[in-house]
């Protein structure tokens, strides 16, 4: 995998911009034929203006964390869409929470009311399953258990809007609005043939981007109905329906190498144009439909 974007961003002014970390669903892979698109597990960074966001702590977050080591003061929130491994095992390597001087907030709204984004972690940081326990972080750490559907307000001028979505044990959908731009990301979520997701349709009306489970295609998804994933196509059928301006293709099987992902990104700008496919590193602006990578 590329390593030239493994510095921290350059922000200016009201920038707002999300930075892929981590694409890949269900388990970490590495191979020579998946160095374009890359092999870590679902890490997003969204800086709006100053204020940092990040969503999902797979295997992609250490290597947010290794950019932001330089930074001083930290502040920032971790928005979960669910617990799954894949989908936490990078919180502990994550090396800014070693720091005293930094403070994050984790957020999760699938668990309450049986469990808490608390308990889920501690569970996930305990022997035999790992050696160290959550209490090993440094840095000034609160956990913040939500029901999905609620609107956040992290800061005064962001609103992280939030819906429930279709996957074994619940996810969290978010959708993040700033200056008048919006980002969405709904990963791990199922749909049904012909009937599109409501909710997802009111949380995505109108987005700038959204960022949508296309682990499968509509054929691969018939000998896989109950496993929680969706089709690149019924995100593109979503966006179409939600007035969506532009797609991103997201959570790729780790089966799928480069040569079948190219193809992918081929069909989905064909079926709706200006789609793209994620990559590790890609960098993506509300309002600008091309991505660049630094």
């Amino acid at each position: 995998m590329p390593n030239d974007f493994r510095e921290s961003a350059t922000l200016s002014g009201n920038d707002f911009f999300i930075r892929f970390w981590g694409v890949r669903g269900s388990v970490a892979c590495s191979a020579p034929d998946i160095v374009k698109y890359g092999g870590n597990t679902s890490t997003l960074e969204i800086w709006c203006g100053d204020n940092l966001l990040m969503f999902d702590a797979g295997t992609g977050l250490r290597y947010l964390g290794n950019s932001l080591v330089g930074k001083k003061n930290l502040k920032a929130s971790l928005y979960l869409t669910h617990t799954h491994f894949d989908h936490v095992c990078g919180l502990p390597f994550f090396r800014p929470a070693f720091m005293p001087t930094n403070e994050f907030q984790i957020w999760a709204g699938h668990l309450l009311p049986k469990h808490t984004i608390r308990y889920a972690l501690t569970e996930l940081m305990m022997a035999p399953l790992f050696p160290v326990p959550l209490e090993i972080f440094q840095c000034k750490l609160s956990f913040h258990d939500f029901e999905a559907g609620t609107a956040l307000h992290p800061y005064p001028d962001v609103e992280v809007q939030t819906c429930a979505l279709n996957h074994p044990n619940g996810a969290t959908g978010y959708r993040v609005n700033y200056q008048g731009k919006s980002i969405c990301y709904l990963t791990d979520t199922e749909h049904t043939p012909g009937q599109p997701d409501q909710k997802i349709l009111d949380l995505i009306d109108g987005a700038d981007l959204v960022i949508y489970d296309g682990m499968y295609s509509d054929d691969e998804y018939k000998n896989r109905v109950g496993w929680g994933h969706s089709s690149w196509q019924e995100g593109a059928r979503l966006c179409e329906l939600a007035n969506v301006k532009q797609y991103c293709v997201f959570h790729h099987d780790p089966d799928h190498g480069d040569d079948y992902m190219d193809g992918i990104a081929k069909q989905v700008d064909e079926m709706r144009p200006g789609s793209l496919v994620a990559r590790e590193g890609m960098i993506l602006r509300p309002g600008n439909p091309e991505p660049s990578f630094a």
